[in-house]
């Protein structure tokens, strides 16, 4: 829920900042670049120290080595946070991470129906944790199709 909130406060804040000239002007789809770039670099942080091990409990162990795979997918949730950052990669970068939270979905969908915790809060139930999805998805899409 976090990465959701810090998404569209970014996002307004950026886009009301865009608007408003201060001192920088631009369009709805480089705040939403920064604005992801925020939040990836937020969830990214969550791959490694105290929330590490939660991550690791919420892979399915159908995959192997999954403190491999939560360090993978932190370093790949950089590299595309970094890549939105320039017009010239934010498309391919948001291509790449929209394709990454597909394939996160099935932790997420672990965590949910385990009731797992990420930092001792518990993840929300299957159907809004979906939902917050949907909408990064949607919001990743919108940088790789969108254009100032």
């Amino acid at each position: 829920m976090i990465p959701l909130v810090v998404l569209v406060v970014l996002l307004v804040a950026l886009d009301l900042a865009g608007r408003l000239g201060v001192p920088f002007a631009w369009g709805w789809w480089t705040a939403l670049r920064l604005a992801l770039c925020g939040m990836f670099l937020l969830t990214a942080s969550a791959h490694w120290g105290k929330r590490r091990l939660d991550l690791v409990r919420m892979v399915p162990p159908v995959f192997p080595r999954p403190d491999l795979l939560v360090t993978l997918t932190g370093v790949l949730e950089i590299l595309g946070a970094l890549g939105l950052l320039l017009p010239y990669t934010a498309r391919l970068a948001g291509l790449g991470l929209c394709l990454l939270l597909f394939c996160l979905f099935p932790a997420n969908v672990r965590a949910a129906r385990e009731k797992l915790a990420i930092a001792g809060r518990p993840v929300p139930a299957l159907l809004p944790r979906a939902a917050i999805q949907v909408v990064f998805v949607v919001a990743t899409l919108a940088v790789v199709l969108g254009r100032d």
